[in-house]
């Protein structure tokens, strides 16, 4: 069997993956897409009521563009900021359906596994020239396809993470269920019912709970009984609120201070240092507590404590990782909050993504393992540098293409705060503790 005759899986219709599968177009192979929900973006739906952080200029794959564009494709304006949905409804979408790209993608179709051909992980002999097995769950049924090489661009949002400030479930957090949501919740939505005139907790110092808060605060807006407690396990907000005016991702750099003032007018009640160990329902509501402390009832929780990837599917076959960013080794010194406190992460391709097993490599925000602030750009230039490398021009593999926005914004994740900021100077300190919900006005939330 030559392996050259073999289409190149991709795991995941989202926007790596499709900018993955136009590369391997590019360079005259055969992409087999599967995805696991029902249309391209699935993922990016969950969450499509958001504004990117991002503008349309930095959320487009060049060769996905190239694409469209000979199909009348009309750009939109590079510097205005998409919701998740218009990105799938005017890009993702459109690409997916082209004559191009659409006879290669497999929806409701699930890879639960890879291994290498009538190899298991033990067997050395032959295994460099042994197809990839993917097993794949679809309507039809379970059944194996055979790939000459795998790009997992499958994500991360089907694992977020727990509320537990250990790393595992906190104690009762299973049973509250019902009343936590993970992520961002469409606030002012489909989710409004919810959270309007309730007591909420937001629980995360990330781009996600920013987001949750301000939208949160709008709802303060229309009806002061809705009331936000704000948890984050840092002592300290230097580092959480970002880069401001020294994120050339403008809307970013926004999204800290708009929380700031928030903070700053005592609208919203902080509480740091605080890992949660239990949650317990009671008449009153659900309450929080770190062992020592309980926070007071609320009746629901937003839980923006990042995502975590789901190695699992690729259990059988030969994978090097770092044991804590859970990143691929060569990739987390990049990328890991306790190494990498500020400022972009550079451009990085299949070098820093390879794996002992050849021809396999995951992309995306699950390249990232635990580590946050992704950028699409670096996902689109990691799916340009992988594919090359699968071709076998290396030089191309090696070359870096992207030039990246300064972020200024710390990513650091450390419990103990610095004596100054890593990215100028130091922010003033903020020991905003407790405060009574106010009215107030903030603009629209955004996130990428």
């Amino acid at each position: 069997m030559e392996l050259t005759s073999l289409p190149i899986a991709i795991i995941g219709a989202g926007p790596v993956g499709l900018a993955a599968a136009a590369q391997v177009l590019s360079r005259g192979l055969t992409p087999l897409v599967f995805e696991a929900g029902p249309s391209a973006g699935a993922a990016m739906r969950r969450w499509g009521h958001v504004r990117m952080f991002s503008p349309w200029k930095y959320d487009v794959d060049a060769e996905g563009a190239a694409i469209l564009e000979r199909h009348g494709w009309v750009r939109p304006d590079g510097e205005t900021f998409p919701t998740g949905r218009e990105l799938v409804e005017q890009y993702l979408e459109p690409l997916a359906s082209t004559r191009e790209l659409a006879p290669h993608i497999r929806y409701d179709s699930r890879v639960t596994s890879v291994a290498r051909h009538e190899h298991d992980l033990m067997k050395d002999a032959t295994r460099e020239t042994a197809p990839f097995l993917v097993r794949v769950d679809g309507a039809a049924g379970e059944q194996d396809v055979l790939a000459q090489a795998v790009i997992d661009a499958s994500g991360t949002t089907e694992r977020p993470g727990v509320l537990g400030g250990s790393g595992l479930p906190a104690i009762g957090e299973r049973s509250a269920a019902g009343r936590i949501a993970y992520g961002i919740p469409d606030v002012l939505g489909s989710q409004r019912s919810r959270y309007q005139g309730r007591r909420v907790l937001v629980v995360g110092s990330g781009h996600s709970a920013l987001n949750a808060l301000l939208d949160l605060a709008q709802l303060v807006e229309t009806d002061g009984r809705t009331h936000i407690i704000w948890a984050i396990r840092r002592p300290a907000l230097a580092q959480t609120l970002g880069g401001a005016r020294n994120d050339q991702l403008a809307e970013r750099g926004r999204l800290g201070a708009r929380v700031r003032t928030l903070l700053d007018t005592n609208r919203l009640q902080l509480v740091r240092a605080f890992r949660i160990a239990r949650i317990t329902s009671t008449v009153a509501g659900l309450v929080v507590s770190d062992g020592a402390q309980d926070l007071p009832p609320v009746d629901e929780i937003i839980a923006a404590t990042g995502f975590r990837p789901d190695w699992s599917i690729l259990g059988e076959v030969r994978l090097d990782l770092d044991p804590a960013v859970e990143s691929p080794r060569a990739l987390a010194p990049l990328i890991d909050p306790n190494v990498h406190s500020c400022g972009t992460v550079r451009p990085h391709g299949a070098e820093e993504l390879k794996h002992p097993d050849a021809n396999l490599f995951a992309i995306g925000m699950k390249s990232y393992g635990r580590a946050p602030t992704f950028l699409l750009l670096t996902g689109y230039e990691q799916a340009r540098s992988v594919v090359s490398a699968i071709a076998g021009d290396w030089d191309a593999a090696r070359r870096v293409e992207l030039v990246l926005p300064e972020t200024g914004a710390c990513s650091l994740d450390r419990d103990e705060a610095p004596t100054v900021a890593c990215c100028g100077s130091a922010p003033a300190p903020l020991e905003v503790l407790t405060a009574t919900p106010v009215a107030v006005r903030v603009g629209a939330g955004c996130c990428g």
